[in-house]
């Protein structure tokens, strides 16, 4: 007679209780690994196609979307027999780990290939970001059965701890992502990370077999699928160019040397610019100002403000502008209000005149110090932020923050030029980038000309994009017309618009 094969016995309840809250930790941390994955995803697609309402809604619909699918597709997976569906996840992990690590690649590759525009976009971000969504989420549902097994008569306390869990993963994803990994080592490398981590989730999903079940005959060829992914996403972490030269949770920096100039961008677009001699040091001539906006705001600046102004920079940048007025104004007084502290370091570091005026009149605005200390004050602070909270005055503003290559939305609402308006009491300018007659332009236009009685405006060059930098500037008292600009500056007239509010603002351009 044939031996009788007794069904194994349900496992005692340390082991239930091992292998729910194992489940429980398997959700967690899968959770955080989908959401770190998801913004740093918003973070590396800035360099290829900037940062905006658009940008982060495709984001965040095309690695949601890809989440409920895998969900779906996990659900199918949780219904087969054990051992084939904990297969089907440890192959989903492998995918995972190998699709994430592979994403800053593919996103590179696929702008190279011609992705440009909204369109352009949207593809890149399908292509690079979707894949991984899905496999990351696999998993959830066979975790899900395991843990509601693991507690006969708890199931519907046990399916609240899991999905309790995956929105704790979701959270502690979203604080680790912003807060210390894009900050500390970049969003490539973060990206290696997210895939290590789902490696190491492997050793945890496998199946108590029953007693005599032949051993998994493909066992060998999985463990060399897995140290291939393995290698591969340390490979991806250590040796893959980084995204961005210098690289916060905010900026991605690039600092290049073009013939007599040095430039500053910021996620490919050039924030700022100084000539500087053969040998690489400032010029002390007072043609340090290398970007024609830069001409133009600094002209109606130097026709407009006195001997001694106290000016307020939005938008600290290359700090070129600071220095040119400090530089030409032994009595004149600003603060730079930059949101970065990186973007600070690195101009200290690489563009020399901006350097130097810091070292000998910069002081820390935001942090005790005060205007005895020197004549250019550091505040590293959002520019709304401290527009609402300040208690200082000024004579006169440059608006010139910008996200990549636009402008921040809460940056450019009736509220904040009325709070302009409040602490400033002569001229403001302000430096955009749009199309000729374009949305954004034609927003801010319509906003200065509600808080201020006269606005002008200037139109630069266009570039191969179609767009060009608009420079205006209101004042509450009348404003002449330059007697000169840069070549290709000229007076342009924008279209009446609504203005932009808080509650219905900019949402930037593609």
């Amino acid at each position: 007679m044939p031996p009788c094969h007794r069904p194994a016995p349900f496992p005692g309840a340390e082991e239930a209780a091992i292998r729910f809250a194992t489940t429980i930790a398997l959700t967690l941390v899968l959770s955080a690994v989908g959401l770190t994955y998801e913004i740093a995803a918003g973070r590396v697609l800035a360099p290829f196609f900037g940062t905006s309402l658009l940008t982060w809604t495709a984001v965040i619909a095309t690695v949601l979307a890809g989440f409920s699918l895998g969900s779906a597709l996990g659900g199918l997976v949780a219904e087969r027999e054990r051992s084939a569906a904990a297969a089907h996840v440890r192959r989903a992990l492998v995918a995972t780990a190998v699709l994430m690590a592979l994403s800053p690649t593919l996103l590179g590759a696929i702008h190279a290939l011609g992705a440009r525009g909204t369109g352009g976009m949207l593809v890149s971000v399908v292509l690079a970001f979707f894949p991984a969504s899905v496999c990351v989420t696999i998993p959830s549902p066979f975790l899900a059965k395991l843990a509601v097994e693991a507690r006969p008569g708890h199931e519907g306390s046990s399916l609240g701890l899991v999905l309790a869990a995956g929105s704790a993963g979701a959270i502690m994803g979203s604080i680790l992502s912003g807060f210390v990994a894009l900050p500390l080592i970049g969003s490539t490398a973060t990206f290696a990370v997210c895939g290590a981590t789902a490696l190491l989730c492997l050793p945890f999903v496998r199946v108590r077999l029953e007693s005599g079940a032949a051993p998994d005959a493909a066992a060998n060829l999985r463990s060399g699928a897995v140290v291939g992914a393995t290698a591969f996403v340390l490979l991806a972490g250590v040796v893959s160019a980084p995204a961005c030269r210098y690289e916060s949770g905010l900026s991605c920096l690039h600092v290049e040397q073009s013939g007599a100039e040095k430039r500053l961008f910021s996620d490919r677009t050039i924030q700022a610019a100084e000539r500087v001699g053969p040998d690489g040091a400032p010029l002390g001539d007072g043609s340090e100002l290398a970007l024609s906006y830069a001409e133009v705001l600094w002209a109606w600046m130097d026709r407009d403000l006195g001997p001694a102004p106290s000016v307020l920079f939005v938008g600290g940048g290359g700090y070129t502008l600071p220095t040119r007025l400090l530089a030409d104004r032994p009595e004149a007084r600003a603060i730079a209000v930059e949101i970065d502290p990186l973007v600070t370091k690195v101009v200290r570091d690489h563009l020399p005149r901006a350097a130097s005026m810091i070292e000998a009149e910069g002081y820390d605005a935001d942090g005790g110090e005060t205007a005895t200390d020197g004549r250019l004050g550091l505040v590293h602070a959002d520019g709304r932020v401290f527009l609402n909270e300040t208690e200082n005055s000024f004579d006169a503003a440059v608006m010139d923050a910008f996200s990549s290559d636009t402008v921040p939305a809460h940056l450019v609402t009736v509220e904040s030029y009325e709070r302009l308006r409040e602490i400033v009491d002569g001229p403001v300018y302000v430096n955009l980038i749009d199309r000729p007659d374009g949305p954004l332009a034609r927003g801010v236009h319509a906003i200065l000309t509600e808080v201020y009685t006269h606005v002008r405006a200037l139109q630069g060059p266009l570039s191969v994009r179609g767009r060009a930098n608009v420079i205006l500037a209101a004042s509450p008292e009348p404003l002449a017309e330059l007697a000169s600009a840069p070549e290709g500056y000229a007076p342009v007239t924008i279209s009446p618009a609504r203005a932009f509010t808080d509650d219905r603002g900019w949402v930037g351009h593609r």
